[in-house]
């Protein structure tokens, strides 16, 4: 049984992060790997409790306790199995999910810091990769059903390895120019290095899946032709239409970007990997690059972190990251966000470490023209923001007006739902007041044998949902081709993150 006492005897400790000063040099991953002393001491603090309320605070359903348990006595190979069971991609999910199963660990109840589920799920996944790799699991025989999975970020990988295994033929069509999706030229290399993706996708061609690359639904071939070709149809096409501010003064400056272009723009320079220092541009040449540039973000997620990250290495002269809201509490407020929900708290990034400056309640005012249509800098507010009748009000205090320098300016302020492409008017798929696609209790759109999941039918969300929606949506498509038997299905199409109601 698991040690009752281990989290008395141990405190929460994470492996030191790559210094500063070194690791801005260079785009490899901030942590180093933690060690198996360190690991197993870690693991040892899980209680292994009665009610594991991390199962719910995670959507894919891990079986956290099991494995943490099998770390403490060194069965690394069944703890490989046991966290395979209900993860597709636990190395993806142990890098960059925010685990909110660690924010609903028991331990939190009591005051406690809680267990570092995360460390130790990434710590298992490359142990999987150190003991021989990952083996494909091919079917022996095929099931003789064709299904096309459009998008190839989390959930559609997930749902064409499921699909894959159950013995269907699968092609996944991405009309980028390399398999991953936001995994791929969304996430900087120091959260994410690509070697970790190009193994998948290594395991997923040999159990059969196949990977076209370069192809745009909906333009480079129909939606007919696409439904002709296959039995069944996924839409994982991601949440990537970018919230804009264009009310805002002079946001058709140049200079000012979406995050996303930024960050993408940059992974395509860290991908050519030649080993020289290369300035970031966009496709018709325009430079996006932060070197020597006095650089604002606007936002304070994920996305905006990563963009402080990338500005850090390119050689930005400084960085503003703005914050619409006051700062947060350094700990959970009980009663706004009582345990084992998410709690809004201040994060700190790796990012945050290496400098820049935080900025909360202030909103930008307006864009400042250098006078040849460049901007120059932003004129901010300090702000208030209320909620009445379910809008958010902001105000401005007046007086309270500044002006930051600002030759670049990253909007991330998160994302709209999916684009508007061609596809959906062909396949027959709306969007709704959110832009996402909705699906039916079976994970099917409003086009029958035609599904979705992933970001594109939930909005922009974690990489635990669209792993557990794409091996859902696998589910769903499998029972309607007849397949024989049951897939896991660890969510459906209406569950939510948990939540104090």
């Amino acid at each position: 049984m698991p040690d009752p006492n281990g989290f008395l005897r141990y405190e929460r400790r994470l492996p030191a992060r790559r210094p500063v000063a070194v690791r801005i040099t260079d785009w490899r991953e901030v942590y180093p790997p933690a060690g198996e002393e360190l690991i197993r001491e870690q693991a040892t603090r899980c209680m292994d409790c009665g009610i594991p309320f991390c199962h719910d605070g995670c959507p894919l359903g891990n079986r956290i306790p099991d494995w943490n348990d099998l770390v403490r006595t060194g069965s690394w190979d069944a703890a490989v199995e046991s966290l395979h069971a209900t993860n597709n991609f636990p190395e993806f999910t142990g890098r960059l999910c925010p685990a909110p199963c660690e924010a609903a660990c028991v331990l939190g109840l009591g005051g406690q810091q809680p267990v570092t589920i995360k460390q130790v799920e990434v710590e298992i996944a490359d142990a999987a990769v150190a003991r021989g790799g990952l083996t494909p699991r091919p079917v022996p025989a095929s099931t003789g059903r064709s299904v096309a999975v459009v998008g190839s970020g989390p959930a559609g990988l997930a749902a064409a390895q499921q699909l894959a295994r159950a013995g269907h033929a699968v092609t996944v069509y991405e009309r980028d120019d390399a398999i991953g999706g936001l995994l791929r030229y969304g996430i900087p290399d120091f959260k994410l290095e690509k070697q970790h993706i190009d193994r998948r996708l290594a395991q997923l061609a040999a159990e059969g899946v196949q990977l076209r690359t370069g192809v745009n639904v909906g333009v480079d071939v129909t939606a007919e032709e696409l439904r002709a070709r296959h039995d069944a149809v996924l839409l994982a096409c991601g949440a990537l239409q970018g919230r804009d501010t264009p009310e805002t003064p002079g946001r058709p400056l140049r200079g000012v970007h979406q995050a996303m272009t930024h960050l993408v723009a940059a992974n395509r320079v860290v991908a050519a990997g030649d080993g020289r220092p290369a300035p970031a541009v966009l496709p018709d040449g325009t430079p996006i690059d932060a070197a020597g540039k006095h650089v604002v973000i606007i936002g304070g997620g994920d996305t905006a972190a990563d963009c402080l990250g990338v500005a850090h290495r390119q050689g930005a002269a400084g960085v503003h990251q703005l914050d619409l809201y006051p700062e947060p509490p350094h700990g959970r407020d009980a009663e706004r966000d009582p345990w084992p929900t998410w709690p809004w708290v201040l994060r700190n990034y790796p990012a945050h470490e290496e400098g820049g400056e935080r900025v909360f309640a202030v909103a930008v005012q307006e864009f400042v023209d250098d006078g040849t249509g460049q901007v120059r800098g932003v004129r901010i507010a300090e702000v208030t923001v209320e909620r009445r009748d379910g809008r958010r009000i902001v105000t401005a205090l007046p007086g309270s007006e500044r002006e930051l320098p600002a030759d670049l300016v990253l909007l991330a302020i998160g994302f709209e739902g999916t684009e508007e492409q061609p596809l959906l008017a062909q396949f027959g798929v709306t969007r709704n007041a959110r832009g996402a696609v909705d699906a039916r209790p079976d994970w099917q759109t409003e086009a029958d044998g035609v599904f979705v999941a992933g970001d594109m039918h939930r909005g922009a969300s974690l990489i635990v949902w669209a792993i557990a929606e794409g091996r859902a949506a696998a589910a769903a498509i499998h029972s309607y081709l007849g397949g024989v038997g049951d897939l896991p299905a660890p969510v459906d199409p209406a569950r939510q993150p948990l939540a104090a109601r």
